[in-house]
C-alpha cells in the first residue's frame, strides 16, 4: 500500500507540474480555463484522499537546516505603512482579524504569541524549483481561529499583505478552513531561532507546510474569513491565482 501511494503521489505531482507549465497557453481560452479548474479539483480531491487533513508534512532535524533561507517573492515592501511600522521595530503592529467571525480582533505580536506557540523544522518548496529547510516558530492558526470564533458560513481564510505586487494591488492569498486548522499551519514570527527577517516576511508570515511556497503569504496585515472569493482581487483566491496559478498547491 505504501508503494502504491508513493507512486500515485509522484504521478499527481508530475501531472500538476505539467498543468502549471502549460497554463499560459491553455488558459488563453474559456474552454482551457474550465479544463484547468477541473484538473485542479481532481488534484485537490486526490491529494486529500492520499494525504488526509491530519497528515503531517515531513519535519527535519537541526542538522538539516539550510545555511541560508532564500527569500521568495517581495523582500522589502515599500508601502508607507509598512515602512513606518518597520522603523518602529513593529512595536505598533496589529494584526486585524475580521470577516465572518464572532469576535473580530486587533492583535499585537505579544497578544498573538499568548494564544500558543509551536516550533517545527520543515522544507519550503518554491514553484521555481528550489527548496530550503528552516526552523519556524509561531502561533498555530487554529489557536487564532478559536480566539475569534468563525461563523458557520466561513469557508476560507484570506491573508491580506503589506506588499504591493503592482500599483495599488496588495498581495493576498487564501486557504480553506481545513488547511487553516492543520497543526503545522502557523503564523510565524521567528526563523531559525531569531526574529523573522524582513526579507522572509517580518513581522508575521503564513506557513502552510503542505503547499507550495507562493501560498505562504508574507508581511501579514489582515486576516479575513469569508464564504466566497467574490469581490477579492479577481475572485480566484490569491494574487498568483488571479494570474493563472492553481489555488490548491498541495505537495
Amino acid at each position: 500500500m505504501t508503494d502504491r501511494r508513493a507512486f500515485l503521489r509522484t504521478s499527481l505531482l508530475a501531472l500538476g507540474g505539467a498543468a502549471l507549465a502549460g497554463c499560459d497557453s491553455i488558459s488563453q481560452s474559456e474552454t482551457g480555463t474550465k479544463v484547468l479548474e477541473s484538473a485542479e479539483g481532481v488534484t485537490r480531491r486526490m491529494q486529500r484522499l492520499l494525504s488526509p487533513s491530519t497528515a503531517l508534512a515531513k519535519e527535519f532535524t537541526e542538522a538539516d537546516i539550510s545555511a541560508v533561507f532564500k527569500p521568495n517573492g517581495t523582500t522589502m515592501p515599500d508601502t508607507a505603512l509598512y515602512q513606518s511600522l518597520m522603523k518602529g521595530g513593529f512595536a505598533d503592529y496589529r494584526l486585524a482579524v475580521d470577516g465572518l467571525v464572532e469576535r473580530p480582533a486587533q492583535l499585537s505580536l505579544d497578544a498573538l504569541k499568548a494564544l500558543g506557540t509551536r516550533t517545527q523544522i520543515t522544507r519550503h518548496d518554491c514553484v521555481e524549483g528550489w527548496s530550503v529547510i528552516g526552523k519556524w516558530t509561531g502561533t498555530p492558526l487554529a489557536a487564532l481561529l478559536d480566539h475569534v470564533a468563525p461563523k458557520p458560513d466561513a469557508r476560507f481564510v484570506v491573508f491580506h499583505c503589506f506588499d504591493d505586487m503592482e500599483e495599488d494591488t496588495p498581495y493576498y492569498e487564501s486557504i480553506d478552513i481545513t488547511e487553516a486548522r492543520h497543526p503545522q499551519t502557523l503564523l510565524a514570527w521567528m526563523l531559525n531561532d531569531a526574529v523573522l527577517p524582513v526579507a522572509n516576511g517580518a513581522p508575521l508570515r503564513l506557513r502552510v507546510e503542505r503547499q507550495l511556497g507562493y501560498k505562504h503569504a508574507k508581511y501579514l496585515r489582515r486576516i479575513e474569513l469569508v464564504s466566497t472569493f467574490d469581490g477579492i482581487g479577481d475572485g480566484n483566491g490569491g494574487y498568483w491565482e488571479d494570474n493563472g496559478y492553481e489555488w490548491y498547491a498541495g505537495i
